[in-house]
């Protein structure tokens, strides 16, 4: 059914309740009159069904109308922001069915108080125009949603890549080589893999791959590093296993199109790390680790090493399996990237599961607090490399107490150099609730040699005095001081 369809089905029903409850009907009464059944006239109220004309001249006739009137998609009498609402793309944009929840429901909720309704919404709608909530963050955001309502896992992704790793071969206790996954694509996809395919193409030197459909052929950026050539293989094996149309032919997409392509690209992620990182073999390699009695950095990175993947590509599947197979449902990721030239830190990818975690990423250009091990090792990162005495993989773990609360979390970070962009660094930390039963599951949370801090959001909204790891001052903590004595003096003079 076209949106077109789906919008007129909705319009005519709003109208026709409209009118009913003008005239004083009840659905019998209307029912009766129309010579039709009361389940059928509901049905039509909520926009699931469209009468034929029959139907729709019995109707005009019970509320003493014009069947044009009925028939037309103009709304009057307060039900207009609901036309024009319909009429947008706003809502045909939402992924509702992603969520169980019908177009037809959401116009019924405007409908019943369309002025206060509709102002809500065109308030949300101009907060995203003045935050710069585009369509991609709006995608972004609901992809981020979908991952956190199902805890990052997807049991039918991970049997359709357990099938091709038994059914190919592919190890599941060891690394899986490029040439493997390479063999696979061209055998069972019959392409072409240029691995040094974007030469001669500098404008896109920032993309780590580009597929032309026509000829079959994935061009590869020269400058990856195995497992990110691995993973961009194994991302195609996705889109072609899983059967996902929608999909950009890039790596990543410059512009996403509909929220169905945002999924494909997920969901092909998904897949090529199902392939990298065998679920089996990483739980009882998770386990080994947190079976330590002290806390062991090199036995993190060994976690990392053995598969030879990317960080990004072990934290994802942390956060996939720990909520599962480890009961450690209360976790976060966050992926910090650090431009040494401008002293810049962003958060560019987070995951909050079971609920929003303090550390997140803030839209509202304030300083992230420096506390944070996911910022205090980039800062470690850039020193070393600037002393010329450091370039690879940083690897910490830090219990960090938020102020004001009393939640503590233990986490773990690795920071790196971004490739294949240069004059970047790039941390990844997962966080985990540090709750009763993590200290069942980690035996070394106690550890004395892990770090303890006590952190906060960012500085500007930070009370924590004399904090030599301050980078702005306490703006908002001041402003909301200066409120509250003058609504103590009012107080006072009342």
């Amino acid at each position: 059914m076209s949106v077109k369809n789906q919008n007129s089905k909705i319009i005519f029903g709003l109208k026709l309740k409209q009118l009913r409850q003008e005239k004083g009907l009840s659905f019998q009464d209307l029912a009766t009159s129309a010579k039709m059944s009361v389940s059928y006239l509901n049905e039509i109220e909520k926009g699931k069904k469209y009468p034929k004309q029959d139907k729709i001249d019995a109707l005009a006739k019970a509320l003493e109308v014009e069947a044009a009137e009925l028939t037309s998609l103009e709304l009057k009498r307060g039900l207009a922001p609901v036309g024009e609402l319909l009429r947008s793309n706003f809502l045909n944009e939402l992924p509702l069915d992603l969520f169980g929840i019908e177009l037809s429901k959401v116009a019924e909720i405007i409908a019943n108080a369309p002025m206060r309704v509709g102002a809500f919404i065109s308030t949300l709608v101009e907060l995203g125009r003045s935050y710069a909530v585009h369509e991609e963050n709006f995608y972004n955001r609901a992809m981020r949603a979908y991952q956190e309502l199902n805890f990052n896992y997807f049991e039918d992704i991970e049997k359709i890549a357990f099938d091709l790793v038994e059914k190919s071969g592919l190890p599941k206790g060891s690394p899986v080589s490029v040439d493997d996954l390479a063999k696979l694509l061209k055998k069972e996809l019959r392409y072409k893999i240029d691995f040094d395919g974007l030469k001669d193409h500098p404008e896109l030197n920032s993309l780590r791959s580009v597929f032309i459909p026509k000829s079959k052929k994935l061009l590869l950026n020269g400058n990856l590093t195995d497992n990110q050539k691995a993973f961009q293989i194994g991302k195609e094996l996705g889109f072609h296993f899983l059967k996902l149309k929608e999909r950009a032919n890039t790596s990543s997409l410059l512009q996403a199109n509909n929220f169905e392509e945002v999924l494909s690209h997920y969901k092909a992620s998904y897949f090529a790390v199902a392939l990298l990182i065998n679920r089996d073999t990483f739980i009882k390699d998770v386990e080994s680790f947190f079976n330590l009695e002290k806390w062991n950095g090199q036995a993190f990175l060994a976690l990392m090493e053995k598969y030879e993947v990317s960080p990004e590509m072990m934290f994802q599947r942390l956060t996939s399996l720990l909520p599962r197979f480890f009961n450690l449902p209360k976790l976060y990721f966050i992926r910090c990237v650090h431009s040494p030239e401008k002293n810049n830190f962003e958060i560019d990818k987070e995951l909050h599961l079971n609920h929003k975690h303090h550390p997140h990423g803030n839209g509202l250009f304030e300083h992230y607090c420096r506390r944070w091990q996911s910022l205090s090792l980039l800062k470690d990162l850039h020193q070393l490399q600037s002393e010329g005495k450091y370039a690879g993989t940083l690897v910490g773990a830090q219990r960090s107490t938020y102020h004001g609360t009393n939640d503590e979390y233990i986490s773990f970070t690795l920071s790196r150099a971004a490739y294949p962009t240069p004059g970047r660094n790039v941390s990844v930390t997962i966080g985990l609730l540090l709750d009763d039963s993590l200290k069942e599951k980690i035996k070394f949370w106690n550890d004395p040699s892990i770090a303890v801090r006590e952190v906060n959001n960012t500085c500007q909204r930070c009370p924590i005095e004399d904090c030599a790891d301050r980078a702005a001052p306490a703006t908002i903590v001041e402003r909301r001081k200066r409120t509250k004595r003058i609504t103590d003096k009012l107080m006072d003079l009342g």
